[in-house]
């Protein structure tokens, strides 16, 4: 009886997981991959926006803000790369 339980468990595992793995990757066979342009208007106002943060005087900021700051400035500056490749 021992013998039989780790196959059997095994077999189960794979009759689960398998048909939701197929499906998962099937779906992405007839999707093509759309990245949208960004107009002129929105990347001047991120340029305009990261040119903002950097004219800030941070010292009077917490840390918290500067964190902050620096996240906006990073998602700003992979946005507009991501988005010129594009």
């Amino acid at each position: 009886m021992k013998n039989l339980f780790k196959p059997a468990l095994l077999v189960l595992m794979m009759t689960v997981t398998l048909p939701s793995v197929s499906n998962a990757s099937s779906n992405h066979r007839g999707k093509v991959n759309t990245i949208e342009k960004i107009d002129a208007d929105e990347s001047q106002k991120m340029v305009n926006r990261l040119k903002e943060i950097n004219a800030m005087d941070t010292k009077s900021l917490t840390r918290s803000e500067k964190r902050e700051l620096r996240h906006e400035v990073k998602s700003i500056q992979r946005e507009l790369r991501t988005k010129d490749h594009g």
